[in-house]
């Protein structure tokens, strides 16, 4: 798993990559803020319900969820699962919203 950090991520995301972003929280959270991730909570990584993503098998996948926590667990599963570019986003949302609080 490698790491990422909510600048190197945010300065990506303003040059208009075009990134696989997985946000593993849970419904309400993302609901609250996110980044435009695709929702994937942690529990349904865990227990193997990973379809919506399976066509991204071989592609970067960026995980975040709200402290980096159960997105280094569910990049740790993914990786299990034969993904295979996995990213964590280090400190996740609240530091997200450390950094850029308008955002």
């Amino acid at each position: 798993m490698k790491i990422i950090n909510v600048q190197e991520l945010h300065d990506r995301i303003e040059i208009g990559e075009s990134l696989n972003l997985i946000d593993v929280r849970e419904p309400y959270e993302h609901e609250d803020f996110n980044i435009g991730g695709i929702l994937l909570p942690l529990g349904d990584i865990r227990i193997g319900e990973t379809e919506s993503i399976e066509h991204l098998k071989n592609e970067e996948i960026i995980c975040y969820c709200r402290s980096g926590n159960r997105s280094g667990q569910a990049a740790m599963v993914l990786e299990s699962m034969g993904f295979t570019n996995i990213i964590n986003v280090s400190g996740g949302m609240l530091a997200w919203q450390d950094f850029f609080p308008s955002k």
